[in-house]
C-alpha cells in the first residue's frame, strides 16, 4: 500500500528576552489550525520539502534545527506519515496563494497548544516545547564516492570525486543551504573540498580546508584527530554561527560519540551527513540526513 509522504516544520521567531512564538496555520478546507506541512515532490528530501512546504503555507523562510517527533495518521484511506523540525524563522517570502491556507498566526506555544484542531500537533509541539533553546546549528558531511583507493595511482590526498560523488555533492548543496551557513570547512583531502564545491558556488562562500577534520596521517593516534574535530565543532557552535564542515569516514562516528558523550551509531556513508542542533557547545541533537 502507498504511504503518503509529508513534511513540515514547528517555525519559532524571538518573542521578549526569553520566550518564543510558533506558527500555525488556518485551512479553511477543514476548518482547522495546524502546522505548516504539506506532501514531498518526486524525489524531494523531506527536509527541502519541510522548508518549502513552510515558505509556501506560511510566509516564512527558516532554518531547520532539530527533527522532531513524526506522525501518523491515515488520510483520504491510505497511510500518512509527516516529518517534522523545528526551524528558526530568518525572514519572510514564498507565499502561495493557490494553497488551502487562508490565515497565519504566531503564538506562544501554550497558546498554540490549544489552539491546534489535532492530538498530533500537540504532542510535535509538546516535543518542541521540551527542547533547550538551540543557539547554533552545524552540517557535518562525509565527502562523496571517490573511486576505489587502490585504483588511484597519486597520492591519496590528491584522490578527486568520482561521477556518483560529484552527483552527491550537487544534491548536498541545497540542503547545506537551508542552515545559511555563514562558513564551510572542509578536510584537506581534494574528494572532501570537491564534496562542499556546489555549496560554495550557491551560496558564494569561500571553502576553508582544516586540517583538523582530516582522518589519521602515519603515525598519528586516531583519538587525536577524533578530539581536534569535536573541538572545532564545539568551538564553531559556542561562536553561535552556522557552519557546514566536510570530513571523513574515520573522524565523523568519534567526534559525533565525544561531543553526545554516549556510544551510538554515528556510522556515516559517503556523501551523508548529519544535522547537529547545539546549545552553546553542548550537542543536544544529531539528525541523519
Amino acid at each position: 500500500m502507498t504511504t503518503i509522504r509529508a513534511a513540515g516544520g514547528v517555525v519559532w521567531r524571538p518573542a521578549g528576552a526569553d520566550a518564543v512564538e510558533v506558527c500555525l496555520v488556518h485551512r479553511p478546507r477543514y476548518g482547522d489550525w495546524t502546522l505548516p506541512k504539506g506532501k514531498l515532490e518526486p524525489g524531494e528530501h523531506p527536509l527541502l520539502a519541510a522548508a518549502r512546504e513552510v515558505a509556501e503555507e506560511a510566509d516564512a523562510q527558516a532554518a531547520p534545527q532539530v527533527r522532531l517527533p513524526s506522525v501518523r495518521y491515515r488520510s483520504e484511506g491510505l497511510p500518512k506519515v509527516v516529518d517534522y523540525w523545528s526551524m528558526r524563522a530568518v525572514g519572510t517570502g514564498g507565499f502561495q496563494p493557490d494553497t488551502e491556507v487562508d490565515d497565519v498566526r504566531w503564538l506562544a506555544v501554550d497558546d498554540a497548544v490549544k489552539l491546534v484542531s489535532y492530538p498530533h500537533d500537540m504532542e510535535v509541539l509538546a516535543a518542541f516545547a521540551a527542547l533547550p533553546p538551540v543557539t547554533a546549528a552545524l552540517m557535518l558531511i562525509r565527502h562523496g564516492h571517490a573511486g576505489k583507493r587502490l585504483a588511484w595511482p597519486g597520492p591519496d590526498t590528491g584522490r578527486p570525486l568520482d561521477a556518483r560523488g560529484w552527483s552527491e555533492a550537487h544534491a548536498l548543496a541545497p540542503l547545506i543551504g537551508l542552515i545559511r551557513p555563514a562558513r564551510l570547512l572542509s578536510a584537506s583531502p581534494r574528494r572532501c573540498v570537491q564534496t562542499l564545491d556546489p555549496t560554495a558556488a550557491l551560496l558564494d562562500l569561500p571553502i576553508e580546508v582544516c586540517g583538523d577534520l582530516d582522518e589519521p596521517r602515519a603515525g598519528q593516534q586516531s583519538d587525536e584527530c577524533v578530539l581536534a574535530a569535536a573541538a572545532r565543532l564545539a568551538a564553531l557552535a559556542a561562536a553561535g554561527e552556522p557552519a557546514a564542515l566536510c570530513s571523513q569516514g574515520k573522524v565523523i562516528p568519534g567526534a559525533l560519540e565525544r561531543l553526545a558523550g554516549r556510544c551510538g551509531d554515528y556510522v556515516t556513508g559517503k556523501g551523508g551527513g548529519w544535522l547537529l542542533a547545539f546549545a552553546g557547545d553542548r550537542l543536544v541533537a544529531a539528525d541523519r540526513l
